[in-house]
């Protein structure tokens, strides 16, 4: 009966079971999608505004809500319990378990993103993607006048950080493996406007940097089900094999 109704839906929609579970297992696992990023995400993003409504009926029985910024083309799901701008909290009780912490230097680095983000709109800073221009240097000097902290000196591990932020769909990083200096040149995504909520911003001053929930993670557990089952048919999928650029690979 489910698939019944499925088929009928995608069939609206223009689609077909391997593209819509290609799209919502690409945004359970990544949590956003940005049709800038590559042609990938093009892509997805393209056949996420044919069955948008539809993306959202399978996934509000998890707990997990969307968003959806036309302007910037770009799409997010939040765990459930996570405050989401404009729109209302959820008042069912949650217990994190769709949530996943960042480290402290991710959330330093992401705070700091946003103040500079903010500091730069204010000055008209902006280009046309809504996008911000800064540099590792000056992510540094945030970093060290915000929180009395520093970019990691080992540069495995500072790209290791710049990889988490560009897969939260926060920064464009361009940059070859070598190019991590202080000269690298980021921008920032309007995303992180959405990301870090005014209540956190206000904690920067406190001993402690708050916790910011990832957006990201809540399809863990999903990704394995979720995942269509070999077809009969070669069907080229558009999406990577590799987990390389995932929320989930293991980190080296």
């Amino acid at each position: 009966m489910i698939e019944q109704a499925l088929d009928e839906a995608l069939t609206q929609c223009r689609l077909t079971r391997n593209e819509f579970s290609e799209l919502l297992v690409r945004l359970l696992d990544y949590g956003v999608i940005c049709r800038d990023e590559s042609n990938v995400e093009t892509l997805l993003y393209d056949r996420f505004q044919r069955c948008e409504q539809l993306i959202r009926d399978w996934i509000a029985p998890l707990g997990l809500r969307l968003q959806h910024d036309s302007r910037f083309q770009f799409i997010r799901v939040y765990p459930p319990g996570a405050e989401v701008p404009s729109m209302p909290d959820q008042d069912e009780p949650h217990h994190g378990g769709f949530r996943a912490r960042l480290s402290q230097q991710e959330v330093a680095a992401i705070l700091v993103l946003r103040v500079e983000y903010d500091k730069s709109l204010r000055e008209g800073q902006v280009d046309d993607q809504g996008c911000v221009a800064l540099t590792l240097e000056a992510l540094e000097l945030g970093l060290r006048n915000l929180l009395k902290m520093s970019l990691p000196d080992k540069l495995a591990e500072r790209k290791h950080l710049l990889k988490k932020l560009r897969q939260l769909r926060l920064i464009q990083f361009n940059g070859d493996d070598n190019d991590a200096g202080a000269e690298a040149l980021l921008r920032v995504r309007p995303t992180i406007a959405q990301f870090v909520s005014e209540a956190a911003l206000a904690q920067l001053l406190e001993s402690e940097p708050p916790v910011v929930e990832s957006a990201a993670e809540p399809a863990a557990d999903a990704q394995g089900p979720a995942t269509p089952k070999e077809s009969k048919e070669d069907i080229q999928r558009i999406t990577p094999a590799s987990e390389e650029h995932s929320l989930f690979a293991d980190s080296q």
